[in-house]
């Protein structure tokens, strides 16, 4: 066979030249082959798959019942041969370098699957028969075992012990005649599983099992109802628990097949939530560098009382520096902060999960390959010292025979060779693993500690120095802002939050006001910064991302004091915190056609147990896509890297892709569907329909549909309702858009969805239910922007033919005109400020303007029909002689600048920014040529 492993193959010493190597070098190999010399056909066999396993099990066993032995013994002892078996064939195969790590690992996982679940069916049905089956509601309960660490992440190594968490759906009580609860049933049957595995008889023992995993650890229930786990979980679990159940996995379960499955869904369910957050969890990062300190000082604490690990020279390859520990930590952090928003990263194997942080550029590859490396190497190295004796180690012993044993068993030279490549190893592990877990907040500028304003804050003693220290660095509203600080780590909330929330929120003050005070404004940037800390003060992971990555709490500054509305926004959204780690991602171009497919993607992966689509995660995970996406705009816009243009045609679509999204899972929703795909149309207007859309722009909205089943006006109505439902409703993410239904056929008296046919006769004013002249107006700036595509061209050939109607100019200006007017008239300026949208000279004029251009001419130039945004169709129009091509480029312009000013305003608004209004002699050259352009098009009316 190919030799496969990253080590080289290892040559027998000459003595020993004809035996395999693992009895050269195992004297545990060579105690167990002289006991039982049928071993050696074992080491020197085929690897063993599962299906092997499982048929040589049954074989040990029926020839130790043919011997005589009782059932429950003969299972004892088979399971124990074939643990020698599969041990040391792993073990010669992994020398000699035929297998890899994983081949090893995934054998001896295998192994105590199949031990477990045999161990288990057995006892399951020997306490049947005595008690009867445990039952709930007369349905019988399964009986799950949780395979936790490695385990659960297929890691076994050879000479492992197994953490194991009993667990079982409901409470109840046995059907015999000799009555268990069924806590009672499944503690007696784990309490038997246990003494099958790890119970020393002549033949060893299978695994060692260890319980302390579970909740309240040895003073805790030895089997938990789910109903136990999940108060558990929700009431006592912590940080460290969150992390022992990364890897958790059904590894055994024994019962009825069908509710086995049903149960184990529901375990699923049970544990991601608790382990894997839905919001991104930075306080993740504090609570493995806690765990990892404690971790090394039980080791030190370990090695300065046990004589075996006090001994000069031995070192721990599992939890000391550099180790395997921090290799599977420096990929855990990853999985706490993110897996809940990034499914890959649930994966439970080490490598598997380090692959994605590459694939994701979470982790440079070159630091990723060198850490699987390294992972491979102390793996393959921690089996070399349990190949000696099966002993539970993870310590090199001192210089010596011994250590040399062991680097030959690595293929090196000496133990001196094994120090050098170990130490190697180590740096790397420990270099990758303090990048990423050992960050820490730069010292307080002044005190020298983080905590010294929150302290000063709090005490009346303390606020004369804070007073000092806020005019010492240039604040002037000295009184102010030291109140608003106060109330921050002083005031009522302040009382609710944790300690851990308290020490972050107090170290987070003095890196805010040391950014705010080099600001332009630093009284209005700390206060923006103050509120954004109150409003993420019970989110602690939130300041933990803001403590952990000063980079991050760089951009939430520049943007707090550049923009009041993205103040606000990242305010209401702080999961958009996030975002601000990766500057390239943040920088980049939006690619939505990828933006749909992760968002296909993801929403598919919300689901209850029994695959049921679970509906409030899906709209919060539609409306944190959409949160993502514009936050990114928005940064991009703050950046200069966006024109308002640009940034409309970007915002538009992502408002497509968000509203056929949604139509999708809509669609799904509903019962009893007449087809597979709807035959339906979102048509937008307005300015989604114009693709002018602004940040917090409404949705003007109409639903059509082509379609002549029966069912289909009931069904479309149906969808057209719980579209406007996903669209509009309030869930823990937000909302997305507020949606306008008002330009529909009749208005809010029509019909909330439209067949192709009524419309196509609406619009062509056939019948007498007719459209005005302001719904053709409307027209110009419609489009289909989601759902069934040929519905969608459909709706644009009767648009087309509505806009190419021969029109009377003396008929159609004066309505123009009048609708107009009645336009100023709704939106009344009392003010003597320019209202550059509203007032005359202002957007809404050459938008008219362009309307009526439309109206009257697309039937003599068909190109004007083309929903092409009101610039490009006022040259359009300039190109066809209906206005001079230089007033027409002035109006353009105008339109540009003021779109330009209106956004400007929109982000320096700090709620909603209502009109947007300016010194009256500002922008006068463009009020006169929009007043020439509306004079040139329709004459004497007036507008005014």
């Amino acid at each position: 066979m190919q030799n496969v492993s990253p080590f080289a193959a290892l040559p027998a010493s000459a003595e020993c030249a004809d035996q395999p190597l693992v009895l050269t070098y195992s004297d545990f190999a060579r105690a167990c082959v002289h006991a039982n010399p049928s071993l050696l056909d074992a080491i020197r066999g085929e690897r063993r798959d599962r299906d092997a396993m499982t048929a040589r099990l049954s074989i040990l066993r029926d020839e130790a019942e043919q011997r005589g032995t009782a059932p429950e013994h003969a299972l004892n002892e088979a399971m124990r041969v074939l643990k020698r078996e599969v041990q040391l064939h792993a073990a010669e195969t992994d020398l000699t370098g035929q297998a890899r790590l994983a081949d090893v690992t995934g054998a001896m996982t295998t192994l105590a699957e199949l031990c477990l679940q045999a161990c288990c069916d057995f006892h399951y049905a020997r306490l049947g028969v005595e008690h009867g089956m445990p039952r709930a509601d007369g349905v019988a309960q399964p009986f799950l075992v949780i395979g936790m660490g490695k385990l659960g992440g297929r890691e076994l190594n050879v000479s492992s012990d197994i953490d194991l968490i009993f667990a079982y759906p409901e409470g109840g009580e046995t059907d015999g005649a000799k009555p268990l609860s069924n806590q009672e049933f499944f503690a007696r049957l784990g309490r038997a599983a246990i003494g099958a595995m790890s119970e020393i008889t002549p033949h060893g023992y299978v695994f060692r099992v260890d319980m302390r995993l579970r909740p309240n650890g040895d003073a805790g229930a030895l089997a938990s109802s789910f109903a136990a786990l999940e108060t558990y979980f929700v009431v006592q679990g912590r940080e460290w628990e969150r992390y022992a159940w990364i890897k958790a996995r059904v590894v055994a379960s024994t019962g009825d097949t069908g509710m086995c499955t049903r149960a184990i869904d529901e375990l699923e369910a049970l544990r991601l939530p608790f382990v894997f957050r839905k919001y991104l969890d930075f306080g993740a990062i504090a609570a493995i560098r806690d765990l990892h300190a404690q971790i090394r000082a039980e080791a030190q604490r370990r090695a300065a009382t046990r004589a075996s690990h006090a001994t000069p020279g031995t070192i721990d390859i599992k939890l000391g520096r550099g180790g395997i520990r921090e290799i599977e930590f420096t990929a855990q952090v990853f999985q706490l902060i993110r897996g809940g928003r990034m499914r890959k990263l649930q994966a439970r194997p080490t490598c598997e999960v380090l692959r994605h942080l590459a694939d994701e550029d979470m982790l440079s590859r070159e630091v990723v390959k060198a850490l699987i490396d390294a992972y491979e190497f102390l793996r393959a190295l921690e089996h070399r010292l349990q190949y000696v004796d099966d002993a539970q180690t993870h310590r090199v012993p001192p210089p010596g025979p011994l250590r040399d044993r062991i680097a030959r068993m690595m293929g090196l030279a000496d133990g001196a060779a094994l120090d050098a490549a170990l130490s190697q190893v180590q740096d790397v592990v420990e270099q990758a693993f303090e990048d990423v877990i050992e960050a820490t907040p730069a010292e307080a500028s002044f005190g020298g500690r983080l905590d010294w304003f929150g302290d000063a804050l709090r005490e009346s003693t303390g606020l004369d120095a804070a007073r000092e220290a806020l005019a010492q660095r240039g604040f002037v509203e000295v009184e102010v802002l030291v109140a608003r600080l106060a109330a921050l780590v002083g005031g009522r909330r302040w009382t609710a939050l944790s300690q851990v929330a308290r020490d972050r929120l107090t170290a987070l003050i003095d890196p805010v006001l040391t950014f705010a005070s080099k600001t332009t404004a630093p009284e209005i940037a700390a206060a923006r910064f103050i509120d954004l800390l109150d409003a993420i003060a019970t989110r602690s992971a939130y300041l933990a991302l803001l403590l952990e990555y000063p980079q991050a709490l760089e951009r939430v500054g520049r943007m707090l004091a550049v923009s009041p509305w993205a103040a606000t926004y990242l305010t209401r959204h702080p999961i958009l915190l996030d975002e601000l780690l990766d500057e390239r991602e943040l920088r980049a171009k939006a690619d939505w056609a990828y933006v749909r497919h992760e968002l296909d993607a993801t929403l598919a992966e919300a689901t209850l147990p029994g695959g049921v689509p679970d509906i409030e995660r899906r709209m919060d995970i539609l409306r944190e896509t959409h949160h993502v996406q514009s936050f990114r705009l928005l940064a991009q816009d703050l950046d200069g890297l966006l024109s308002v243009e640009a940034l409309a045609d970007e915002l538009s679509a992502l408002a497509d892709l968000s509203i056929d999204a949604a139509l999708r899972q809509a669609w799904a929703q509903l019962n009893n569907r007449h087809r597979d795909e709807p035959r339906f149309a979102v048509i937008a207007y307005g300015k989604l329909g114009g693709k002018e859309l602004g940040y917090a722009s409404d949705l003007d909205l109409v639903f059509v549909y082509d379609d002549d089943h029966e069912r289909a006006p009931e069904m479309y109505a149906k969808l057209a309702q719980r579209l406007i439902s996903w669209l509009t409703a309030h869930t823990a993410a937000g909302r997305l858009f507020e949606v306008d239904m008002r330009l529909r056929p009749n208005g809010n008296a029509g019909l909330l969805v439209t067949s192709l046919a009524s419309f196509e006769r609406y619009q062509m004013q056939r019948g007498s239910n007719a459209a005005w002249v302001w719904e053709h107006q409307a027209l110009t700036r419609a489009r289909a922007c989601a759902g069934h595509a040929p519905t969608g061209e459909r709706f644009e050939e009767i648009r087309r033919a509505v806009l190419g109607e021969v029109r009377e100019s003396a008929h159609l200006l004066p309505e123009v005109a009048a609708m107009r007017v009645r336009m100023r008239d709704g939106h009344p300026n009392p003010t003597g400020l320019f209202d550059i949208k509203h007032d005359t000279g202002g957007m809404v004029d050459i938008e008219f303007i362009v309307q009526a251009l439309v109206l009257l001419h697309a039937a003599q130039w068909p190109d004007l029909a083309e929903n092409k945004g009101n610039i490009a169709l006022l040259l359009r129009a300039a190109a066809h002689g209906l206005l001079p091509i230089t007033l027409a480029q002035e109006c353009a312009d105008a339109y540009r600048v003021y779109r330009a000013r209106q956004h400007a305003a929109r982000l320096q608004a700090e709620g909603d920014a209502g009109p947007t209004r300016v010194p009256p002699e500002e922008f006068v050259a463009q009020r006169e040529a929009v007043h020439a352009a509306w004079a040139h098009v329709f004459g004497s009316l007036s507008h005014d």
